[in-house]
């Protein structure tokens, strides 16, 4: 069955109003709401969330040395703040689980299809 990249975009910065910590719970239990309807169906393969941007490294080995540095590789106004690995039979499906996604987080979701590998 076709995988599917489902990445949650967000700013790096928070221009919105802090939540209540009942808002919160709320929130957390939609999303664990939303992640059992995609264990259910057979369609969550794996779900992240991902650290700021300052927590990340960057390794180029390119030139036969790799070499670290710290931070984000690109400086940019929206970031990827956790992601889904999902299975779906289509593009169309996958987009219908990514509106459930942006439906529970609240935010915009890139759906992206992963490379076939075939032997």
């Amino acid at each position: 069955m076709p995988r599917f990249i489902l990445s949650v975009h967000t700013s790096g910065e928070s221009s919105a109003e802090p939540m209540s910590p009942e808002e919160m719970q709320r929130g957390f239990e939609g999303i664990a709401r939303l992640e059992q309807e995609m264990a259910d169906a057979g369609a969550l393969v794996l779900s992240a969330r991902l650290d700021p941007p300052d927590a990340a490294a960057v390794v180029d080995a390119r030139n036969g040395k790799a070499i670290t540095t710290d931070g984000p590789f690109l400086e940019s106004k929206e970031l990827v703040g956790g992601f889904y690995l999902i299975e779906a039979s289509d593009r169309d499906a996958a987009i219908g689980w990514a509106a459930k996604t942006s439906a529970a987080i609240g935010m915009p979701i890139e759906v992206r299809p992963i490379l076939a590998w075939h032997d």
